[in-house]
């Protein structure tokens, strides 16, 4: 496993990391997530992603017990506050924020994350008084290190310009894959302009790039699609036109001697702006087969290959991302 600077900050991250978004929350059973966390340690893995609302704390306590088992300083932990917890308990206030990071911990069973993330940008607060909030929670040691998740690059922007100088963003967590590039036109040239590296949630686009789902065909029983706690999102991605290009993408695999996930990990992974790929896991061979990726290198004739075969089909350009909003509110 080949590891990577966060940022500005000195931490080192793998650049496959295991999230838990779906899978951890609710998704797999708690033999299966503690499963896969045990074999992501033993394939290299240290970089472990979550949040709050995953399961609103269900996939926090599900580390919590786990994690305990391992030696606080041996892995990267990571979570998230903005979405609601509560029918009143929701977003980037002072109180919130304040309120949300010691729940999370008592979930997590620790005294502090390494990376503690906006989920999204919270428009109705004005974005110094969230800042100044999370510069709090770093000072208190509750966190090491701040980071943001599908900001758009003003909102980026906005957040350094106001972030006190002892506290640093040092991550952006947008989605990326060969099926989403949206970053590649603005946010990846200014979190690079501000030494900020992202975290890309979707690699593999829900699981699509893997080539397990087929045009014409029912989803295989025992995935994502199919289950019906796992199944919101990737929907959308299951049109023929988008099944029909990413079975393209099969001999181009092939030939380049590599699994069409390993594909998939490698392409992201080949952008500097990028310090890990977040993946999801239900089973531990998954896992496995995850970390593979690190460290693979795709010719220039692969990567001309993959871009022929996806032709219009990927989405480029800035985007929102779902759930985000381009609104900025300063006092």
């Amino acid at each position: 496993m080949r590891h990577r600077q966060l940022g500005s900050s000195d931490l080192q991250v793998s650049e496959i990391s295991l999230g838990s978004w779906l899978t951890y929350s609710g998704g797999v059973e708690a033999d299966a997530t503690a499963a896969c966390t045990r074999a992501a340690f033993d394939a290299g893995i240290t970089f472990f992603d979550t949040a709050n609302v995953y399961g609103r704390g269900a996939a926090e306590e599900a580390w919590g017990e786990i994690l305990a088992d391992y030696r606080r300083e041996d892995y990267v932990l990571a979570t998230k506050v903005y979405f609601p917890m509560s029918d009143t308990d929701r977003g980037l206030s002072p109180e919130q924020i304040h309120k949300q990071i010691d729940a999370s911990l008592r979930r997590l069973r620790t005294d502090h994350v390494d990376l503690y993330q906006c989920h999204r940008f919270d428009a109705e607060v004005p974005i110094e008084d969230t800042m100044e909030a999370l510069a709090e929670v770093v000072r208190a040691g509750k966190a090491r290190y701040l980071g943001v998740s599908e900001w758009t690059p003003d909102q980026i922007r906005a957040g350094v310009e106001v972030c006190p100088d002892d506290v640093r963003i040092v991550s952006s967590q947008p989605q990326y894959s060969m099926l989403w590039r949206a970053p590649e036109a603005e946010v990846f040239p200014t979190t690079a302009e501000h030494g900020i590296s992202n975290i890309v949630w979707s690699p593999m686009a829900e699981g699509v790039l893997t080539g397990k789902y087929k045009p014409g065909e029912p989803v295989p029983v025992d995935s994502r699609a199919a289950s019906d706690e796992m199944n919101g999102f990737i929907r959308q991605k299951l049109t023929d036109r988008t099944l029909e290009a990413v079975q393209r993408l099969a001999p181009i695999a092939e030939g380049a001697g590599l699994s069409m996930a390993e594909m998939a990990l490698a392409w992201v992974l080949r952008r500097p702006e990028l310090a890990s790929a977040i993946v999801g896991a239900s089973r531990p061979e998954q896992v496995h087969a995850n970390a593979a990726a690190a460290g693979i290198e795709l010719s220039a004739d692969t990567l001309a290959a993959i871009d022929e075969a996806l032709g219009d089909v990927p989405v480029t350009g800035q985007q929102l991302g779902p759930g985000a909003s381009p609104e900025i509110t300063r006092r």
